[in-house]
Formats: C-alpha cells, structure tokens, sequence
C-alpha cells in the first residue's frame, strides 16, 4: 500500500472515569490465589499492567464512540457533511443488527449519502478502517471518513474472575489461558482521515503493508458471539504460543512496509505497538531491530483495550508531545487471528480532543 493524497486529519478519544488497579483484581481473586498460593502482585509483574479503565455497566458502546466521534471532528475543524464514510470498528458493538455505526451516523448528525457499516478484525479494526478510508479517499471517491470503535472489557474481566474463583478443577497451569482476559481495559478512540490537502497539520499517511496468517486463528478465541452493552463472554487465549505467532506474522510484514514506505531503520523516529503488555512489546521491538526507547505505551495504565489500543496510543503520544511534527512513526498493529497492519506517518501537527466519557 502506498498513498500520495491521504493524511490524518484529528484524533479524539473519550476516557472511562473508574480506575482499576491490577491489585484489586487480585484481591477479588482470593479465593484462586489461595487455593492455588499463588503470590501477590504476580498479575502485574507478568503483564506490566498497573491498571486499566472501565465505562459504567450496561453503557453500549455506540454512546461512547459518539462522544469519541464528536471529539474527532471538533479537532478536525470540518462540518459533518463533509465525512464520506463512517465505520464503527471495535470488537464490542451494540447489537448483533443493526450495525453500530447507525446508531453513531444518527447522533452525529452525518450526510444521507455517507457510507455506514461495521468492521471488527480483533484489535486491528480500526487500522482496518483507516486503509478502508485512505483507499477511497485515494481513489477520489471521498473527500474524508471517519473511523472509530470503544471497547468496554468491564464484562470480560468480571466473568473471568468469577469463573477462576469457581472453577475449583483450575490448576497453575490451566489458568494460563484465562491470564489474557484479565489484562483487558476500556477505551474509545476515533480518527478522521482525509485528503491530505484539507488536513491543516500535514500527517501524511505514507503507506504500510498486512499480512495474514490465518492457521493460528484458534490460539485466541472467545465463546459464541454475545455483542451487546453486558458483553460477558469467556475467552481462552494461549498467550505464549499467540505472542510468538504475532511477532512472527509482524516479521513478515516489516520488510513489506519498508519497501512501501521507502523508509530504513534508521529513518523511523517513533513506534507504536498494538498494547498486549511488556512481554510483547520487548519480543516485538527485539525483532524488528527497532529501539524500545522511542516506541510509546499505554498498556500500563489502560491495558489492553483492543481496537482502540493502537490508536489511543497514539493519540496519547502526541498530546504528550512524545511525536512531533516532522517525526516519521511506525504503527505496528497486530491482532488475534493472526493478522497484521503497519502503517507508516510523516507527521506534522495532528490536532487531539479528548475527554472522559459522560453518560447520556
């Protein structure tokens, strides 16, 4: 993939307001750490999770990504007429029909002749969506889209501490499958991209490259679908042996994306990695040759919040002033399955909009 016309044109996020230390789901994990004496503080020193986010209970996902939208295009300065498409893209939606993106096209007040759909690709969705975007806008068919997506792990992790606790069969070893489940947060983010010469800071979408590698589609893989605000699935998930396949499947695709971009090692200045935790950052950098001190994280005090990871991540590092105008940062997104998406950015001034998620 390579674009000449596509750039970055905002970011916005909207941020759960409870707070969750690692600590206190250990505390609600008594009974298994007990039982099994397991030691305190394991759960973090594994993950380099601190923390993470949750939004109130049986808040959907779709009045999320509208506050994230809606911060979007405040940042963006454009009217909403001028949006071409809108995909919703996180794993979590709010109906199994219709798409969330319908509900988010409504209260954001959107143009009739606007594309609208979902996409959901694990923690790659809104990626996705951004090269759906840059591909219309490349092939002249839009002027700008927006894609966004909000995770809400609240579910998940309360229905995996209750099946540990539960579960009075679990060994040390079978647990391991449940340790992925517990890293998860909660985030809301959403970009707008546009034809390069209506984004006012310059962040030029260079190019990038995906990859499937779909036989390990097994080693992270969650009960029947159950879409909706409670979304309390079960989910199994060999971490180990995913880490691997990931950076292995990331390999691949790094010599693709140098070739598309035009860039060398030495001409990245910033990374982004999809947020697992340090395990996977440390493999993932390691093997790119790439230097952990100028790749940016939030995995600490947001954990993993799927889709939405990579790019609040993003949208956190330019806020932090961590990328800058004239930076060329690589995302490197990976996701379950496996697949993966990099994309290149020549960054000039990315405008950001964030604010803490206030129910309707």
């Amino acid at each position: 993939m390579k674009y000449a016309n596509v750039g970055l044109a905002s970011a916005g996020f909207a941020f759960p307001s409870e707070i969750v230390p690692t600590e206190d789901l250990e505390r609600q994990l008594q009974p298994l750490y007990e039982r099994l004496k397991l030691p305190a503080g394991r759960l973090e020193l594994m993950t380099g999770i601190r923390e993470r986010r949750f939004y109130p209970r049986s808040t959907r996902p779709g009045e999320i990504s509208v506050q994230s939208a809606r911060n979007a295009l405040a940042a963006s300065g454009f009217d909403a007429e001028k949006i071409g498409c809108l995909i919703h893209a996180s794993v979590c939606r709010d109906h199994l029909e219709p798409a969330t993106a319908c509900s988010v096209h409504h209260h954001l007040g959107l143009d009739s002749a606007c594309s609208v759909y979902d996409v959901s690709n694990a923690c790659l969705g809104i990626l996705n969506g951004v090269v759906q975007i840059a591909n219309m806008i490349e092939l002249g068919q839009i002027e700008a889209g927006l894609v966004v997506g909000s995770e809400s792990g609240r579910g998940l992790v309360e229905t995996t501490i209750e099946a540990l606790n539960r579960d009075l069969s679990l060994t040390r070893q079978s647990i391991k499958d449940s340790v992925a489940s517990l890293t998860i947060g909660s985030a809301s983010c959403a970009i707008v991209v546009a034809n390069l010469e209506l984004c006012a800071g310059k962040t030029r979408l260079v190019g990038g490259a995906v990859r499937a590698n779909s036989k390990w589609n097994e080693l992270c893989r969650s009960e029947e679908d159950l879409a909706g605000g409670s979304f309390q699935p079960l989910m199994k998930t060999d971490s180990h042996e995913l880490m691997v396949r990931g950076v292995e499947t990331g390999v691949e695709t790094f010599g693709e994306f140098l070739a598309n971009t035009g860039w060398t090692l030495k001409c990245i200045d910033r990374t982004v990695c999809h947020q697992v935790g340090v395990a996977h950052q440390k493999m993932m950098l390691e093997s790119l040759g790439l230097d952990p001190e100028n790749d940016h994280t939030t995995f600490s005090w947001l954990g993993n919040t799927g889709s939405a990871a990579l790019p609040i991540t993003l949208a956190d590092a330019v806020e932090k002033r961590v990328i800058q105008s004239g930076h060329r940062t690589a995302l490197l997104g990976i996701g379950s399955g496996i697949n993966c998406v990099m994309l290149g950015l020549e960054c000039g001034e990315l405008p950001v909009n964030g604010s803490v998620f206030v129910e309707r």
